[in-house]
This record gives structure tokens, sequence and C-alpha cells, in this order.
């Protein structure tokens, strides 16, 4: 018998009869694989020397090559995390969906320059603004001081390939066509097993895997919630023949909506003749998520929407959904974290789902770095839970209010209660909410010493300034970024450490660095991933050491460049603000508060 064939056949013998030699998968390695800590079964046996069993290892395993997996591998391995992601599909679906990049999603990936790159392959679309519920009244978030006011549209196939091209180049490891099917954790790590029969030991995981979560369902988290009432279909589709009816142009997503024939519809142009219809039945009805749509269910729809003059030519990919809202009651059990759709589900109005989940990979990247380095301050790691819990409860919660808005074959009360909710709309101080709301920009985490959160311990706010800059009365001095009038004067000192800007995300301005003539973004100083300590009054020591990943600049602000409103800000890898001061800084409570919210020395 030939040497391979030997193999095999010993291969399968042992795995059948449950060998103690094979306790999850036997595997033969090529040196250089296991240099990469890669899984390979031979294929070729010609020249190899020895054979082994091999557990594949790494820092951080996650589970799902999605966009929050493929955000949160880049944010671990720019630390210099090893890490691995398990992907379930071989290969990628280029489906059109979820592809929505909201603008606080759109500063974050300027931070780490991952936006223009998206912005090549983003399909051309005018200034239009977000929506709630579908209502027609753009939202503006221009109040926010946002260089990004207006949602970029681009196929979530696309942002993956980025995002993965991003990741490996820093040093992660994608394997495809990797199912978990086993998860057990103890004190020291986590195994995980695969449908391939690869065995996998990490420090911890990350579930990423979607709303249908395999880790999520082998771990036994809980997942309450509202089941889904409403199906949708979403298709890729070409059309060879369009009626006057259908959009020729993306526009604001009331342009798009259209009803009739007992359908309801949205159809966004895409590039070619290619199009992205999203349709559903009017009403409530029976929901089956595997039940395959045919062409001819299409093809029905678009004809009762759009007349016989639309011919359906091609259906590129298709998948089922529903209203679903659901979320897991704790991001973190042991040594198994949940982040995107894995820790949270809901209707799919505002395009919330895959900024909800980057935002996620944003918020855990830096933290779990921190905590694998053995380096984290403590509760940093429980800190996920705490500020993005929240976070998705509210999305979930105003995504619900939506739906209820958007019901395609409203009640009288309903088509109402939307004609008071479109005045409302027009009203700039609503408009500013709805838009910070949707946008995530204005989102504020209550750190301690912020307007939100408890006091520094030890400190007390001698300004007497406890209101959020969200709490505003829509005056120009205050856009949510965590502003209270140019000066600054009514933040804490250096040495309370209490300042409204902590929890706060802060705009982009345009600075002028002391070794440098010519202005650079604040956003261009996070390109490396770590915290900024920004002195832009001098008010920092010379000679001042600082822990590993946080980095200091001086520097003052370009012309016509608008005040932050302190002298000197500490902002996390994630941009918002933990720590701000106005007037002289103490550099014990500087250090202080870098080791209470970032990183121990």
């Amino acid at each position: 018998m030939p040497r391979r064939s030997w193999l095999r056949s010993a291969f399968h013998a042992a795995t059948v009869a449950k060998s103690p030699q094979v306790d999850f998968c036997t595997w033969y390695t090529f040196t250089l694989g296991r240099e990469r800590g890669e899984c390979a079964m031979v294929d070729e046996v010609a020249g190899i020397e020895a054979i082994e069993t091999q557990v594949v290892e790494a820092e951080v395993v996650v589970v799902g090559g999605g966009p929050t997996g493929l955000m949160l591998a880049c944010e671990l391995a720019q630390a210099g995390v090893d890490t691995l992601v398990l992907e379930q599909l071989a290969q990628r679906v280029e489906q059109v969906k979820g592809g929505g990049i909201q603008p606080r999603t759109a500063e974050l990936l300027e931070m780490r320059g991952l936006l223009e790159p998206l912005e090549k392959r983003a399909p051309a679309r005018g200034p239009v603004g977000g929506h709630f519920a579908t209502l027609p009244v753009p939202l503006d978030c221009s109040p926010w001081k946002t260089r990004h006011p207006y949602p970029i549209g681009l196929p979530q196939w696309e942002i993956e390939e980025v995002l993965e091209e991003r990741a490996t180049a820093l040093g992660a490891r994608v394997r495809r066509g990797a199912a978990v099917t086993a998860v057990a954790q103890d004190a020291d790590g986590v195994s995980a097993r695969t449908a391939d029969e690869c065995r996998v030991r990490a420090g911890w995981l990350v579930a990423c895997d979607g709303g249908h979560s395999t880790v999520r369902r082998l771990v036994g988290a809980s997942f309450p919630g509202r089941p889904g009432t409403r199906p949708g279909v979403l298709a890729d589709v070409r059309l060879s023949s369009v009626s006057e009816l259908v959009p020729r142009e993306i526009g604001h997503m009331n342009t798009m909506m259209r009803q009739a024939g007992g359908y309801w519809a949205m159809t966004v142009p895409m590039r070619a003749g290619w199009y992205r219809v999203t349709f559903g039945p009017l009403g409530e009805g029976a929901v089956d998520r595997d039940t395959p749509v045919t062409r001819e269910e299409i093809a029905t729809a678009l004809e009762a929407l759009y007349g016989p003059e639309t011919v359906l030519a091609e259906v590129k990919n298709s998948s089922r959904f529903t209203d679903a809202t659901r979320q897991v009651e704790q991001y973190r059990q042991g040594r198994v974290l949940f982040a995107g759709d894995a820790a949270h589900i809901h209707p799919p109005l505002g395009g919330q789902g895959l900024n909800l989940g980057v935002q996620d990979a944003f918020n855990l990247g830096w933290k779990l770095a921190a905590t694998v380095r053995g380096r984290a301050p403590e509760g940093l790691l429980d800190s996920y839970h705490t500020e993005r819990h929240p976070v998705a409860a509210q999305v979930l919660h105003h995504t619900s209010a939506q739906r209820v808005l958007a019901d395609p074959d409203p009640s009288a009360d309903v088509a109402a209660l939307r004609d008071i909710v479109v005045d409302l709309l027009r009203l700039p101080d609503t408009n500013r909410h709805l838009a910070g709301l949707v946008s995530g920009l204005a989102l504020a985490y209550p750190l301690p010493g912020g307007p939100d959160g408890p006091d520094v311990p030890g400190s007390s706010d001698e300004s007497g300034d406890s209101g959020s800059p969200d709490e505003s009365d829509g005056s120009d001095e205050s856009d949510g970024s965590g502003e209270s009038g140019e000066s600054g004067e009514s933040g804490g000192s250096g040495e309370s450490g209490n300042h409204p800007l902590a929890g706060h995300r802060v705009p982009d301005v345009e600075l002028v660095t002391a070794d440098g003539d010519h202005p650079v973004r604040l956003s261009a100083l996070f390109r490396e991933g770590h915290a900024v300590l920004l002195d832009l009054a001098g008010a920092l020591p010379r000679g001042l050491t600082l822990p590993e990943r946080v980095d200091a600049t001086r520097a003052g602000y370009a012309l016509g460049a608008e005040p932050l409103g302190a002298d000197v800000l500490l902002i996390r890898p994630d941009g918002y603000v933990c720590w701000a001061a106005t007037g002289p800084v103490a550099p014990d409570a500087l250090l202080a508060a870098i080791a209470r919210h970032l990183v121990r020395a």
C-alpha cells in the first residue's frame, strides 16, 4: 500500500476507534505550517521525516470572519496579539447586505487609515442624510461637528475584503471552512474544535459568529428578547428591463421605498443593471428563515411592485431575515466574550447592525490586548460589558420604535403618529438628537470623572458642572462632543480629574504639532492604535515617562480650528476621552489616570 494511502487509512481507523492518540484530531504538518501555527493535513507525504499530532495555538481566537470579527482581528493584531480567526464559510459570500457605514464608524475607521480604501470602493451617491424609521426627513449630522456627516453605502463583502487584507497584513491568521463545533474553557484558557477536525487552544475566545451564534449555543449563553414576526427577503438581482417606478439613483431611504400589490420593498440601484432588492409581504406572517428563496418568489414580488415592464434576468444571491430583537445578558462569560450580532440582534432599520458590531470591536480590542499582556487595570475587560451592553440596549430600543413607525401597512393610529414624528423631525433640536442617536455621534460612556459617570476617587469637582453635554438646550455652544464653550474654563483641573469631556468623542480637528509645519488631523495620531496624550497648551512637564502604547503629542490648533475645551486630553485608542485637564497638570494625577483607565506600568 502506498505510504500516503496507509497514512489516510490509519488516520481513519484511529478516528473511528476513538483512539487516545487522536483526542480531537491528528494533523500532519509541514515545518512551515508548524512555525505559523496552522493545521494542515498532509496531502503529499514524500519527504516528510516526522508525523505529529498538533494543537493550533493563539492568544485570542475570534470566531466569525464578518466585519465585527475582522475589525477585532485588526485591533488585536495591531497591538501585537497572536490572533486566529475561524470562519465557517469556505469563501466569502458576495452579497450586498449590512453595508451602511454610519458617521461615527467612519470616524473610527479613519483613525486606523481604513476609511480611504473603503471610500474608493463605494458607489457614487450624493450628500444624502440618514433616516429614522424611513420617514422622509433626512437626518442632519452637521451639528455634531463631524467630517463624515453622511452614511457611506458599500457591500458588506467589500468591507470584509478590506478588513481581512489589513488584519492579515498585521499578522492575524484567517482560517476558512472552520465551523466551530465544540467549546470548553478552564481557568487558563479556551479549547475549541472545528468541523474540519482541528483542535484550537487560546487564552481567550471572542464569538463574532452572527445572530445564530454557534458559540453562544455551545456555552449556554441566554439570548432573551422578542422573536421575529415580519419576514423579509434580501436579494442581489440583475434586471433586464425596468419600469419608471424603479429608482434610478441612490437617494434618501424614503425615495427608494414602495408598497404595492400586497408587498413592500426598498430597491437600491448598484452597478451596471444590478440592484439590491429588499422586500416582504405587507403585515405580519409566519417566519421560516430556512426556506430557500426562489427565483419565482422574487420575480412575482418585482412584478407586483414595479409592473410587468420590470423583468428579472439574474439572481446572484438571496437570503431571508426577520425583525427579531434579542441581546445576551452578559458580554463576558469567563474567557469567552460576545460581540456584534452574536451579542445583539434588532430590526434592520437605520443601518445599525454593522456599525454596532464594528464599534464593539473598537471598544473590546485594546482592552483585551492589555489583558492578554497582563497590563490591564482592574476591571478594564469587564468595562467592555459595562459600556457596550447599554449602547446595544439603546439601539434595540430605538429600532423597536422605528419598527412601529416604519410599518408598511400602518393602522390609522400609526399613520397619525408618523405624521407627528415627521413634523418633529423638521425641528432642529429633534433632528439633531435623533441624528446623533442613529449615527453614533452622540455616544458618550459614563467614565469616572465625566458628566455621566462617578467622580474620580479622592477628587472633587469644584466647577459644579454636572450636566451632560448631550443634555443641552440645542445652542451652538454644545454639540454633544463634550465642548462647554470655547474657553473650557468649566472643566476640572489636572488635580481633580473631573472634566465634562470625559467619556466623549472629540471632533477631528486640524492641529500643528511641535515638530511639524503642516497641519495634521487628530485622527492621524491614532493610526497605530495607541492611546494619545494630547498637550495643547505646553502643560506637560518635559521628560515625562509614559507606558508603552501611550503616545504624547504636543500641538497647537491649526488656523481656523475650534478649540476642544481642554488643555490636555488623554484619549483612549477607541477615540474617547478618559481624562482631561484645563490648567496646570499634576504628573502624579496624570499617571494615576493612565493606570486607572488604560494600562498599568
